[in-house]
């Protein structure tokens, strides 16, 4: 008998799968701090090459002027 109940038992707290904690609004908009001075980084590192790649156009533009000439 005890042979059954102790695989019976096993299976069924197997079974058993604790529900997820709910989601607030609160946790899913905040970043996590510990990672909000990389995410500062970042934006400010794509703002930087946007004017490094606008520079990097207009001196092109530039060159290619003065080759026509």
């Amino acid at each position: 008998m005890k042979q059954l109940l102790i695989p019976f038992a096993l299976v069924l707290g197997a079974c058993n799968n604790p529900a997820p904690p709910p989601k607030t609004d609160a946790t899913e908009s905040a970043p996590n701090p510990v990672f909000e001075t990389q995410i500062q980084a970042m934006q400010k590192a794509r703002a930087v090459e946007g004017q490094v790649n606008d520079a990097a156009e207009a001196q092109r533009k530039q060159i290619e002027q003065a080759a026509q000439q």
